[in-house]
């Protein structure tokens, strides 16, 4: 199907548009991406590990009541999140994300990307 024309397409009744969705649906590119949430609660990242695949996003949402960060030395970096706020970061790449709150280092979690 790779090496037809347009004209081909054409000439068979089906257009370009239904031609790339019938190809889409062959090569598995329907995958959503899930959105994840993870608690900032008592000191703690709820759930502390998280299993992910590329293309999906965590949120972080702060409800202590004091400032809680997020941050993956060298990939990302949340501002301190007071109560309610959050923090939104969308996985591109495979591998292991270890993160902590640098106002509480004893904080730790890791997102594992697949």
């Amino acid at each position: 199907m790779a090496t037809m024309k347009r004209r081909d397409f054409i000439n068979r009744g089906v257009s370009f548009a239904a031609a790339g969705l019938l190809l889409l649906s062959f090569t598995g590119s329907s995958a959503r991406a899930e959105t994840i949430a993870v608690s900032i609660d008592n000191f703690t990242f709820a759930p502390v590990e998280v299993k992910a695949k590329v293309g999906d996003t965590v949120t972080w949402t702060n409800h202590d009541d004091i400032p809680h960060t997020v941050v993956s030395a060298g990939k990302f970096r949340s501002k301190a999140l007071d109560t309610d706020n959050s923090f939104t970061f969308t996985f591109t790449a495979a591998g292991d994300y270890k993160y902590f709150c640098s106002l509480h280092p004893h904080m730790t979690g890791l997102i594992k990307v697949e």
